[in-house]
């Protein structure tokens, strides 16, 4: 089956790509809630991740139709959190805009199995724990992650995470130097790709797309998701993915910068 196809015949429709993206990333935070020794709460519609005051909350949304109970239990988790909050909703249809905090959307992208080029650059799957730490380091830098800061090795990467089923870190080099990094999940048979980063030190040359690459190496026969930045759209759109459906988040820095989320 070719990129081609029709949404008729693709045996993955993009209609169903935020169900396929909201199964992955309930499946990679609740993978991280576990190896920090944060509680991880399931309910029917959303799975929840209540971190402490620098790893701070994560909220995914896993269906289209929250009932009112879960929709006050969303609120009060989002009222007393203690740190940061962070809500996903692959089906932008849950609203939220009582809690008062700060909303975007990103496009879920998908990419059906298909052949994937080798990377240009050296990309390797982490196995060692100084390479752990430096892809730890690459994201928190990449992605402004201040809450991990001051640096506290394995927090962001506990070893842990690593070590669960179907989670994978990667790395690309460039002479010696660990340029980029990237998080790989599998779950259920869908793969999916989170903390894509490249170091400041090594931006606009491909450390990116090598990362990307080297991922979905062991995965080219499975149906691929993503949750696509601004500046990362281009990129991934290259790689044979395409715009599926709008995600809606939700975020604030902390609690107690959201008064409206007590009402």
């Amino acid at each position: 089956m070719t990129m081609e196809s029709t949404a008729t015949d693709r045996p993955f429709p993009l209609s169903g790509a935020p169900t396929l993206q909201a199964r992955n990333s309930a499946a990679f935070w609740a993978a991280t809630g576990v190896s920090r020794g944060h509680e991880v709460i399931r309910r029917r519609g959303f799975v929840a991740v209540d971190g402490d005051e620098r790893a701070g909350l994560r909220i995914l949304i896993q269906e289209p139709d929250l009932d009112p109970g879960e929709v006050a239990e969303v609120s009060e988790l989002t009222r007393r959190a203690a740190g940061a909050v962070t809500v996903e909703d692959p089906f932008s249809a849950t609203d939220l805009g009582h809690l008062g905090i700060r909303t975007w959307q990103m496009p879920i992208m998908l990419r059906l199995p298909g052949p994937v080029a080798a990377p240009a650059l050296d990309v390797t799957r982490v196995q060692r724990a100084e390479d752990l730490r430096a892809a730890e380091q690459v994201v928190i830098e990449g992605f402004d992650l201040d809450g991990f800061q001051p640096y506290r090795p394995g927090e962001l990467f506990p070893t842990a995470l690593v070590e669960h089923p179907g989670v994978d870190v990667f790395i690309a080099s460039v002479d010696g130097a660990v340029a980029g990094a990237g998080l790989s999940v599998l779950a259920d048979g869908v793969a999916s790709h989170y903390w894509i980063a490249t170091s400041s030190a090594f931006r606009s040359r491909g450390v990116g797309r090598a990362v990307m690459l080297g991922a979905l190496a062991d995965v080219a026969d499975l149906p691929a998701t993503l949750t696509a930045s601004k500046l990362g759209r281009p990129l991934y759109e290259s790689l044979g993915y395409e715009v599926a459906a709008p995600s809606t988040w939700w975020s604030a820095p902390s609690a107690t910068s959201t008064p409206s989320a007590t009402a």
